[in-house]
């Protein structure tokens, strides 16, 4: 498991490389490299449920706002 570590390691220098050097694209890539390794841990397991359950909250607070509902907050 310690050369998970290091791999997410390299591919984060590599991304603080690709944008020091001004390469997005190798910056995003290496960026998606290491948040894939770093899902593929114990620790990183819960990310997406996370990432799930905040999404699902933002959704619901905006949902009432945008499709123009009764109780939704207006202007002035």
């Amino acid at each position: 498991m310690g050369s998970v570590g290091l791999l997410i390691l390299g591919a984060v220098l590599g991304a603080f490389i690709c944008a020091k050097t001004r390469s997005a694209a190798g910056a995003v890539v290496f960026s998606l490299i290491a948040l894939v390794l770093f899902i593929g841990t114990p620790v990183g397991q819960g990310l997406p449920g996370a990432i799930g359950g905040f999404m699902s909250a933002v959704d619901q607070a905006t949902t009432p706002a945008l499709s123009g509902e009764a109780g939704a907050p207006t202007d002035g």
